[in-house]
C-alpha cells in the first residue's frame, strides 16, 4: 500500500495544501512554507531543510497540526521522504568506530540503550542489512532521530550528525 500525506502552509491545516504519495526533495516547489501535515496512510520522514537534510521527524497515520510545537523544531517542513513498508526480518550491525571499526553488535530488534545493552561507548558506523530503522540521540527512543534504510553508513558523523551520540535504535514497523 502506498502512503499519502497532505502538507499545509499554516498551522491547523490552513492555507494552501500539497498532497503527495512520493518523495519531495524541496517543498518550496509547491508551498512557500509548511507548518502542518496530515498523514492519510503510510509512513514518512519529514525534514526541516531541502534535500532530506537537517532535523528529521518520523510521521505515520495521523494529524500534525503544528509542526514546530509537535516536533520541537524551529523551522517548517522543507522536504519529505516516503518509508516503504518492510515485510520480513530486520537486521543491522552497529560499530563503535567509523569505517566499521571497534566493537560490533548485530541487532534484529529494538534497543532502548546501546550503551547499556551492548556496553559500547558510541556508534559511529553501521550496516543496515534488512529493514528500515530509526536511530535516536537519547535512550528509549527520544531526541533527534535519523532514518536508516538498507545500506552501509561508514561515518554517521559525516552525514550531518557530528557531536550527536546515538543512544537507541528502533525498527520501523506498523506498530512503531
Amino acid at each position: 500500500m502506498q502512503g499519502k500525506i497532505i502538507f499545509y502552509e499554516d498551522k491547523n491545516f490552513q492555507g494552501r495544501s500539497y498532497e503527495t504519495s512520493s518523495d519531495c526533495p524541496d517543498m518550496s516547489s509547491y508551498l512557500s512554507r509548511c507548518h502542518s501535515c496530515r498523514v492519510e496512510s503510510g509512513s514518512f520522514m519529514v525534514y526541516d531543510r531541502p534535500n532530506y537534510m537537517g532535523n528529521q521527524y518520523f510521521v505515520r497515520r495521523g494529524k500534525y497540526s503544528d509542526y514546530m510545537r509537535t516536533m520541537g523544531f524551529h523551522d517548517c517542513i522543507r522536504s519529505s521522504r516516503t518509508i516503504p513498508m518492510h515485510q520480513g526480518s530486520y537486521r543491522m550491525r552497529i560499530y563503535e568506530k567509523e569505517n566499521f571499526g571497534g566493537q560490533m553488535a548485530e541487532l534484529m530488534d529494538d534497543c532502548g540503550s546501546i550503551q547499556d545493552h551492548y556496553r559500547m561507548q558510541d556508534c559511529q558506523s553501521c550496516n543496515v542489512i534488512d529493514g528500515h530503522w530509526l536511530m535516536y540521540g537519547q535512550p528509549h527512543y527520544r531526541g533527534k532521530m535519523m532514518y536508516l534504510r538498507p545500506g552501509e553508513y561508514r561515518n554517521l558523523k559525516e552525514i550531518g550528525y557530528s557531536g550527536l551520540r546515538f543512544s537507541s535504535i528502533r525498527r520501523i514497523t506498523d506498530a512503531c
